[in-house]
């Protein structure tokens, strides 16, 4: 095995159409070349109407250390926002500081980076051949994007110029700009309706989202298509083949511009390794719909139908369970119900990794999240925690799993994930995705998988991490309100009801031979600092007393505030009498060293007695903290009898 680059691709929207074929064109040629790829994306569009969400989902280009990658491809046209490149700025501006790495956009231009144009000449070329040569058309009119946008411009220029070698002259009347939505096609059919633009044989749209907007307006008016006109579109998505008039429509070439990407890199990178170029199949890239009059391609309509539909009932006959893995079964598997009931933390990460099943393939799936994850105190959460837990991976064949939250693997975060770089026998591609609620970042998932395998990310992954997202936001707040019940509001200790939690298991986990310790700490002087000096004075002291009793409170041992100004120390090992002397030095040590800080008007001192027994079944914890209770109030009587000057240890 050899050390293998690595390629990062930054794209947003994994399971569209558009980042589909980016996707293909990039894993093709890393393939070939034998690189890895780790795959940066948010879910959801950087205009998504949930604003909070977006802000969560666009932490995810937070993560990567773009130092550690060997080139970077970026799809600009995702990360824009309504024609604002804030955000693809932004990111490029921090690739800029962490690497010289090669560094290429796809799509349209940014900054001084290096652009590999959307070149869909041929598709466009090919569909005013069809509309013509096929389908005899003469009068056609072309409907752009926004006047000005380059590809919109692009667009047209092509179009206008494979109809000019056609014989075709496309009048002034029938060159429209739109928007590349909907309401373009509308727009145009209310004109063409209303006769202030002429009936063209056909429109040919640069968007599929413009010609089903025309068709539908077209229909709702009683003006049949193909009939009365044939309407083309760009790009083949999922709606143009499965609206009620098929589309007539062809693939954009993106997966080309992303390829071209990849070899631009490797020629940089290993310039005297072979560049394999990369070949698109034309023929194979045309949809035929009803909307030109041509005769539907049945079988690739079948295929959407069934990529789109909700199953109940699946085919089980299937020498592959993952053909079955659909937004059906994801729905009918009751998986957030089960996520949700989690209870704990560590429940509800095993209930995560029992969910993951239905992500298959992959390799592996991780779980990383931020290490003050479950913190509820604090106001800000965006963004990743230096360092990241490894709480969940789970293998395909179930091996060395890991699987909990309390004994998670700790790491930098700029590892992103502990062995992506080591060396493996074939590619692969890591897909990074933010786990958050709102704008709160809890962490990311990662999934791993063969560069071989022909599955992309779907709509089932992304609903399985909204569905995690749910669950582990439910048991953040479960566990919050939990440790609100076993710790002290006021000092953060344990109370008496955390304090008995712990005891049980610090026990069940007891050696035979180890011994039972509690030290009892009481303030003095509590009501006279409050009579004289105020309430919140007298808190500031309860929480010297309760500060200078956790400073001594090995890592093994428990720390409580009793109630009142009463403190304990609870430990379970090889204790001896020397050791209870050195805690009682340790307490008085740490207590004059925060005190002198403090320079109060009036004097911060407690009490302390300590008791020691041998933990057998008969030992009960009450028993003991009396005792050392009782050796503390001697020491009180003492202290007082020597008007609190001097310390009676």
């Amino acid at each position: 095995m050899s050390e293998r680059k690595t390629i990062c691709f930054l794209t947003a929207v994994p399971e569209s159409v558009h980042a589909n074929r980016l996707a293909s064109g990039i894993f093709e040629q890393c393939e070939k070349y034998g690189y890895n790829v780790a795959v940066f994306s948010a879910m959801t569009a950087p205009d998504f109407f949930f604003r909070e969400y977006v802000e969560g989902e666009m932490t995810i280009y937070d993560l990567p250390d773009f130092s550690r990658f060997d080139g970077i491809v970026i799809d600009v046209i995702s990360l824009v926002l309504q024609n604002r490149f804030e955000n693809a700025e932004m990111i490029c501006q921090r690739i800029r500081e962490q690497t010289d790495a090669p560094v290429v956009g796809v799509g349209i231009p940014i900054g001084d980076i290096r652009m590999v144009r959307s070149d869909n000449d041929l598709m466009f070329r090919e569909l005013c051949r069809h509309a013509v040569n096929v389908h005899g058309c003469k009068e056609i009119c072309l409907l752009t994007g926004q006047k000005g946008n380059p590809e919109a411009e692009s667009r047209l220029a092509v179009m206008l110029d494979e109809l000019s070698k056609l014989g075709i002259q496309v009048r002034d009347e029938h060159i429209i700009y739109g928007d590349f939505w909907y309401f373009s096609g509308q727009k145009l059919a209310d004109d063409i309706l209303s006769g202030k633009i002429s009936m063209p044989d056909a429109v040919i749209a640069s968007s599929d989202h413009m010609a089903l907007g025309l068709m539908e307006e077209l229909r709702v008016n009683d003006v049949r298509v193909p009939e009365d006109i044939r309407v083309f579109g760009f790009e083949a998505t999922h709606e143009a083949l499965l609206n009620s008039i098929s589309l007539t429509t062809i693939e954009s070439n993106f997966a080309k511009c992303a390829a071209d990407a990849v070899d631009i890199i490797t020629a940089e990178i290993e310039p005297d390794k072979e560049i394999i170029p990369f070949k698109p199949d034309l023929a194979n890239m045309l949809h035929l719909g009803k909307s030109c009059g041509c005769k539907p391609d049945i079988e690739k309509t079948l295929d959407m139908v069934k990529s789109s539909m909700y199953f109940i009932s699946k085919n089980y006959s299937t020498d592959l369970f993952s053909d079955n893995i659909d937004i059906g079964m994801l729905m009918e598997s009751y998986i957030p119900e089960k996520l949700t009931a989690s209870q704990t933390p560590d429940e509800c990460i095993s209930n995560l990794y029992d969910a993951a099943y239905i992500l298959f393939p992959y390799e592996n799936f991780y779980l990383c999240m931020c290490e003050d994850w479950l913190d509820m105190y604090e106001k800000d959460k965006k963004g990743y925690t230096d360092r990241m837990k490894l709480v969940m991976r789970r293998s395909k064949d179930c091996r060395g799993d890991l699987c909990s939250n309390t004994e998670a693997k700790v790491f930098s975060t700029k590892e992103m994930l502990p062995g992506m770089f080591e060396d493996s026998d074939v590619p692969y591609v890591y897909y990074f995705s933010p786990m958050h609620f709102g704008d709160n970042t809890l962490g990311y998932s990662v999934l791993q998988r063969k560069l071989s395998e022909k599955e992309k990310i779907n709509l089932v992954y992304r609903n399985w991490l909204r569905f995690a997202n749910n669950a582990l936001e439910m048991v953040r707040s479960k566990h919050h309100f939990v440790d609100m019940s076993f710790h002290d509001k006021m000092t953060g200790l344990l109370n008496r009801r955390g304090m008995h939690s712990e005891f049980e298991k610090m026990r069940r986990d007891a050696a035979p031979d180890d011994k039972l310790f509690v030290c009892v700490i009481d303030m003095d002087r509590l009501k006279y600092i409050n009579d004289n000096f105020g309430h919140q004075e007298g808190d500031d002291a309860i929480k010297t007393i309760g500060d200078v009793a956790a400073s001594i409170t090995d890592e093994h041992e428990l720390c409580v505030r009793a109630g009142g100004d009463e403190f304990y120390i609870i430990g379970i090992g090889p204790y001896d009498d020397i050791v209870l002397d050195m805690k009682k030095e340790r307490f008085y040590q740490a207590l004059k060293k925060y005190t002198d800080k403090l320079q109060k008007p009036y004097s911060v001192t407690a009490s302390i007695g300590v008791a020691l027994s041998r933990l057998t079944e008969e030992v009960r914890l009450d028993s003991l903290i009396l005792e050392a209770d009782e050796a503390m109030y001697y020491h009180k009587i003492l202290r007082k009898m020597n008007d609190h000057k001097v310390d009676i240890r």
